[in-house]
């Protein structure tokens, strides 16, 4: 959109002309256009680096012992996914991560929906979850292996404790976020405790809750990797800090590679689960909606 000024010279007055851009010329071509340059750039961006990260290696601008060139890791990381001693570390890390994500999100849904919907049982509880919040989850292992052994009950309640407290928080402000409005319509029209959750409270809360849910998975991601690293005998956590003391840095890029893979696949079947769910809210791209 254009916007001009034109003067007449016998009224001496100044007329405000608008004229639409190419945004509302052609509404369906912009967009693609815009669709075009974002994944361009979202792929070239990284394709970019790795081409850079290469370069620098074989012309011996960076320790190759240290950083290994990104074909030596795709190498190794095929080699070890055909002879399978990749697979039982991914393995490893994915049940924790999924079993203490499935804990947390029940859990901190069903304590959010109740603390946002009763102010008392929120006055009672918010100042101690708001102190146990701030706690670094990693200083609870200790806690959880006391608790639970040497096993996986402790990665799992780890990933679990830090999955609850975002699913918590999101779910409670949102429920709080729920107009006033919406209620009293429910109360006037009778509706059940039950009836209010399902028709009002859940539909309106449930996009946000989902946001949060989303944010979870990637921090669950990143709990059980430096989790296994202190207390895990497998799993791509301990592949990644026992390669480097082993000075085995190329499997240690694997590893690494191996989580960012696994972090942006959770969290994108979340996010598409969450589409799914909930079709009435607006389409989360991670990007303007321009």
């Amino acid at each position: 959109m254009s916007t001009a000024l034109k003067s007449t010279t016998a009224s001496a007055e100044q007329v405000l002309v608008r004229r639409p851009g190419p945004q509302e010329l052609h509404p369906v071509r912009t967009h693609r256009r815009r669709r075009t340059l974002e994944v361009t750039l979202a792929v070239a961006v990284p394709l970019l680096l790795v081409l850079l990260w290469q370069l620098a290696a074989a012309r011996s601008w960076i320790d190759e012992r240290v950083y290994p060139a990104p074909s030596t890791i795709l190498a190794d990381g095929w080699d070890r996914a055909a002879d399978g001693d990749l697979w039982p570390d991914v393995w490893a890390t994915l049940k924790r991560v999924l079993g203490g994500y499935a804990i947390g999100t029940v859990a901190g849904y069903a304590l959010g929906l109740l603390m946002g919907s009763l102010a008392l049982v929120r006055a009672a509880l918010e100042p101690l979850l708001d102190a146990l919040y701030v706690v670094p989850k990693l200083a609870l292992l200790p806690v959880f292996l006391n608790m639970f052994g040497l096993g996986e009950g402790p990665q799992i309640a780890l990933v679990a404790a830090t999955v609850f407290f975002f699913v918590w928080i999101s779910t409670m402000a949102a429920v709080l976020a729920v107009p006033s409005g919406h209620r009293d319509a429910g109360q006037v029209f009778g509706a059940s405790p039950w009836q209010m959750f399902r028709h009002i409270l859940l539909p309106a809360s449930l996009p946000a809750v989902l946001v949060g849910a989303r944010i979870a998975a990637g921090v669950a991601v990143l709990v059980i990797v430096a989790s296994e690293q202190i207390a895990a005998a497998d799993g791509l956590g301990h592949l990644i800090f026992d390669s480097r003391a082993l000075f085995q840095n190329d499997v240690m890029f694997v590893g690494i590679v191996c989580v960012a893979v696994l972090g942006v696949v959770f969290s994108e079947v979340v996010r598409i689960a969450g589409r799914l769910l909930t079709p009435w809210a607006p389409r989360d791209r991670g990007r303007s909606q321009s």
